[in-house]
């Protein structure tokens, strides 16, 4: 494994159900990801994005192949390094933000610092130094639905770097946001949140912000059908 490869996957495969009823979701696929890249997924609604997204991240179990992270074999495990490897490893954004909303901010922001049973007082400072991190400074004790879409975005991206993950993977985080805001939000996250210990990988079908992408991989079916450069 070369020194910044970030994610190497191999043979990846997924299926659902069993004999005539089985489905696969992802079929045989294989890519790198390297530090200090974005590199998207796109692909149509059912083309395997998701699944792949869950196997990278160590939520969904492969039926075959391998998922290198920074020269580990996630897959091979214990139960126990799976969770550290989740909580330290990996920042999720979501689509749907999945904020807590009797939460303020910075206490939804804390949530992976107490889950590592920080002192909380420690865990709230750091929070904040994180929502100032994206643009939201001053913006620490409000609930989430006083935030717009945007700033509940970078409230989650706030939640997903607090630990300083080496990898950060979004699910389509545009697809709530018109469309100068998903754009704002993609080249905030190219500008401050990437860096050469860092790999962004983002799924999305959203094609007005793949100028921000360093590469691109192309799926349908369960399968890579291209992989091409982004156009910045």
């Amino acid at each position: 494994m070369m020194k910044n490869e970030a994610i190497v996957a191999t043979g990846l495969s997924k299926w659902f159900g069993e004999g005539g009823a089985r489905m696969t979701a992802v079929n045989g696929v294989e890519f790198v990801a390297h530090f200090g890249e974005i590199l998207f997924i796109v692909g149509p609604s059912g083309s395997g994005k998701t699944t792949l997204l869950s196997m990278i991240s160590g939520i969904l179990r492969p039926d075959a192949g391998t998922v290198l992270v920074n020269g580990a074999d996630i897959w091979k495990l214990s139960n126990d390094q799976l969770a550290d490897f989740r909580l330290n490893t990996v920042g999720f954004v979501f689509q749907d933000y999945h904020l807590f909303p009797r939460l303020t901010t910075s206490e939804n922001v804390a949530i992976p610092l107490i889950l590592k049973r920080r002192n909380w007082n420690a865990s709230i400072a750091e929070a904040r130094k994180y929502l100032a991190i994206v643009g939201l400074e001053g913006r620490s004790e409000i609930l989430p639905v006083k935030l717009s879409g945007g700033e509940q975005q970078r409230v989650a991206i706030a939640r997903a770097i607090v630990s300083s993950p080496q990898i950060l993977i979004l699910d389509e985080p545009t697809a709530s946001l018109d469309g100068d805001t998903g754009r704002m939000i993609i080249a905030f996250v190219k500008e401050k949140i990437l860096n050469e210990q860092r790999c962004i990988v983002i799924v999305t079908h959203d094609a007005r912000i793949n100028e921000y992408a360093d590469r691109i991989i192309h799926m349908e079916d369960g399968r890579i059908t291209a992989l091409d450069t982004g156009t910045q």
